[in-house]
Formats: structure tokens, sequence, C-alpha cells
């Protein structure tokens, strides 16, 4: 096994994105995909490392950019400034993911017939939008995401299916929006599921988070339970 890794410059209409791949190039033919998408401070080494262990894993690994190239927060500030336009334009955002999908698709290294999507935050956000917009994806994994509706009006069938790995005392995803997103994946007739864990709040898979009365901690036990549930789901949509 020979993981390697490149940038992979891409576009958005006249937005210039670079999204980081990784991939066993030993493997024989095309492989499965998992894009990843960031948390609100852009495309970090976070994702960067969760790209490396699904490599190894057999995946063709992309972690996605949705600011643009260099584009990064160092910053609550920054962060929140970069991540604004996209929450406030969701039509925006379902555009600016669906070009990612676009790109792994035409690489030489995917089979474009088995493309996953997983997202952490602000990510998580991303990629439910991106099945919400009737995306040809297997299926889509949020990690503490945010889970309000994107008000887009739905002209196709959502096709992916869903795994949603949530922390219960979350309180930027309170316990009505996680209601609410089961109803609305349930009357979109989508395959979902949702895992929630207790004593959990947001930012649980980030060792650096830090922040319990923010509502930012890290939890080493729901960080294991939900890599584990992952990988079982990208078996199960992706094999």
């Amino acid at each position: 096994m020979a993981i390697r890794e490149q940038l992979v410059e891409y576009r958005d209409g006249e937005t210039l994105l670079e999204g980081f791949f990784c991939y066993d190039d030993s493997y024989a033919g095309p492989q499965p995909a998992v894009m990843l998408s960031h948390a609100w401070g852009g495309r970090d080494e976070f994702i960067e490392r969760k790209a490396r262990r699904l490599a190894w894993h057999g995946y063709a690994a992309f972690g996605l950019d949705m600011y643009g190239k260099g584009k990064r927060g160092t910053t609550q500030e920054e962060c929140q400034a970069l991540m604004t336009p996209f929450v406030q334009d969701r039509a925006l955002l379902a555009r600016r993911i669906n070009a990612a999908l676009t790109t792994v698709k035409g690489l030489s290294q995917v089979d474009p017939r088995r493309v996953a999507a997983m997202g952490f935050c602000f990510g998580g956000m991303c990629v439910l939008d991106l099945a919400r917009s009737g995306a040809d994806v297997r299926g889509v994994a949020s990690f503490h995401g945010l889970l309000k509706p994107n008000g887009l009006p739905r002209t196709s069938k959502v096709r992916a299916r869903i795994l949603i790995m949530h922390g219960y005392d979350d309180p930027m995803a309170p316990p009505e929006d996680v209601l609410a997103i089961a109803k609305e994946f349930t009357e979109a007739g989508a395959d979902w599921q949702l895992h929630a864990y207790g004593h959990t709040v947001h930012s649980f898979t980030n060792p650096t988070a830090n922040n319990r009365a923010g509502g930012m901690q890290y939890n080493d036990v729901a960080d294991r339970r939900s890599w584990h549930t992952l990988l079982q789901f990208l078996d199960e949509v992706l094999r």
C-alpha cells in the first residue's frame, strides 16, 4: 500500500478552489470515494488527517474547499465571516458543494458510481444540503452538523442514504432541530438514521475543542463511536 497525496484545483464559476486528494495507488481500478467537508474555519489539517485515515481503509478521499483557494479562518470572527454567506444563501452552498462532487467524479482514480460525503459542523450542514439537492451520491454522514433546513424548494428526490451523528446536548442543534430534520427526511422518503450521544455537545470529534461552557467540547468516547459508525455506513453504501 502506498498512499499518494495531491492538491487539486477546481472551480465554481469564477471562484478558484483547492481540494486535498489522497488514495492508495496500489488499488486495482477506480476506487470508491468519500468527500470530506470542513468546519467553519476552512479546509485544514483536521480534514487532511481524516482523509488519510479513509485512504488507509481503501477509499479515495477528497477534502473539498467551500471558501476558495487559501481562504482560512484563524479567529472566531474570521471563521464566522467565511461561513455566514453560505448560511444565508443555501443555494450558493448547494452549488459550491456540487462543484466538488463534479470534480471528484471526474478524477481517474474514482469510481463515479460510488461516491459518499461526510462533514463536520458547518461541513455537516453542507453534506446534508448535498443530499437535499438530490445529488447522485450513495450516502452522506454528518458529524455534529448544523441541522436547520435550507428553505429551498425540493426539485428532486433525496437519493443519498443519510447518517447523522449528534451530541444530544449540542446547543447549535437543539432537540427541536433534531425532530424537525427527522420529520423532513421522513417526508422526503429518504433512508436516514440518527445517532445521538448523551452528555455530548458540539465539536465532539475535535481534540482541540475545549469550551464546554460555550457548547464545544471534545468527547473521546463519542469520537470513537461515531468513527466506527461511519466506517460501517461507508461499507454499506460504497462496497
